[in-house]
């Protein structure tokens, strides 16, 4: 399917470069984000008891490159105080590993200090690290927790597996014997770069269906990733963004996670804008992925979803960012619980017809045509479908990746 026949742009900023690449001072923009919670009240993945005399190392992916970083860690859902004793950043040799190439790892302080407090309820922001960060590739954060940490802020469906280690490892280039592996992140919230060629980023507001559920694990084939990897393919332009995914699984428009007694779902979108998306460094793109589980979930009319996704392009614009929304692509087929019926497939026709007719947002990508069997539209493409007849596979999101107009962005 050609991707112009699943967009429609409802109205459009121009996009202009005035200066050259080489005459450029560097801008700080986000290169890789993600979006935190508070931590599981069942301590799922220790989140609640935290960490004591340990060492956490999570393997990331940048969009884009630059001559400098800076890391941002956040406490923002913590119950205490958490002293950070050491955090560093380094090479893997190979892809998801936790060993790091020899001498590539780089000690970060924070107001010139090697180790530093986050604050209850705070973030903080590393000083700027000169080194050279080539885009969409990996580099590992270790954060040595020296005393207990209390409750983690973290995002509980990483899709990337981290390491936890006894002791002081910031500064180890050995990945070996770890005391447990874990498949989320803790305290890690952002990175950003010094960049000639961006000075802005788009961010994925999204749900699993952008935070890699049905993705192949620890392989970095969700949507955002590999749409940052085909930014990166084409020619060298000075408006390269970088692309920062903030999506959560089970996350929805209207609804927290907390309704569910499922915390890792995080907040609703709506509540999540200010530190999700508004605080992203040089993010002026905002696309938006939900809906479904408002409906699938919360078995919420589509009156109320709409209402959300209209509240959020309004926001989005008072805030001077441009908006993108996707159609709820199907899900019939999917066993939960709570599973598909006919009802849900109603509400999702309706918000999709919204979606389609509307004028609040830029632009519409229409995830439900990329995604949909066209002999049996409210079901995936078997070639797209994970397997749960609800996430897309590594090829179906390559295929909304693909359908994204790089102008938009």
């Amino acid at each position: 399917m050609a991707a112009a026949a699943a967009v429609a742009v409802v109205a459009s900023s121009a996009i202009t470069a005035t200066t050259s690449q080489a005459s450029r001072r560097p801008d700080w923009v986000g290169t890789w984000a993600t979006a935190l919670t508070s931590a599981s009240s069942a301590d799922t993945g220790g989140s609640k008891t935290g960490f004591t005399n340990q060492s956490v190392r999570m393997i990331v992916r940048t969009s884009i490159g630059g001559d400098a970083l800076r890391v941002r860690l956040s406490n923002v859902f913590g119950t205490q105080a958490v002293a950070e004793g050491h955090v560093s950043v380094g090479r893997p040799t190979a892809a998801g590993s936790p060993d790091l190439v020899p001498g590539s790892i780089r000690d970060l302080t924070f107001n010139g200090s090697a180790s530093t407090t986050i604050y209850k309820g705070a973030d903080v922001l590393s000083d700027p690290l000169e080194m050279d960060v080539p885009a969409v590739s990996e580099l590992a954060v270790t954060i040595y927790l020296s005393t207990p940490s209390g409750s983690a802020s973290w995002h509980q469906f990483a899709g990337e597996r981290s390491y936890v280690y006894a002791g002081d490892h910031a500064d180890d280039p050995s990945g070996a014997s770890p005391t447990i592996t874990r498949s989320a992140f803790y305290f890690l919230a952002g990175i950003d770069v010094a960049s000639r060629r961006s000075d802005d980023a788009v961010v994925v507001l999204g749900d699993s269906i952008s935070d890699g559920a049905g993705n192949t694990f620890n392989a970095n084939m969700r949507w955002p990733d590999q749409l940052a990897t085909r930014i990166h393919s084409r020619p060298p332009a000075n408006h390269d963004p970088g692309v920062l995914n903030v999506a959560l699984s089970g996350n929805e428009v209207v609804h927290d996670g907390s309704e569910l007694g499922v915390f890792g779902f995080g907040n609703s979108a709506l509540a999540r804008l200010d530190t999700d998306v508004f605080g992203q460094t040089g993010a002026d793109t905002a696309i938006v992925e939900l809906g479904v589980n408002d409906n699938l979930f919360s078995s919420d009319n589509a009156a109320n979803i709409i209402g959300g996704l209209r509240q959020l392009a309004q926001q989005l614009h008072e805030n001077g960012m441009r908006a993108i929304v996707f159609t709820v692509s199907p899900f019939q087929g999917y066993v939960g619980p709570p599973s598909w019926d006919p009802a849900k497939e109603t509400v999702r026709l309706a918000v999709n017809d919204y979606v389609r007719s509307q004028h609040d947002y830029d632009a519409v990508v229409d995830m439900d045509k990329i995604l949909r069997d066209p002999a049996n539209p409210g079901v995936l493409l078997p070639a797209y479908d994970a397997g749960d007849h609800i996430h897309p596979n590594d090829a179906g999101s390559k295929a909304i990746a693909d359908a994204i107009p790089l102008w938009l962005l």
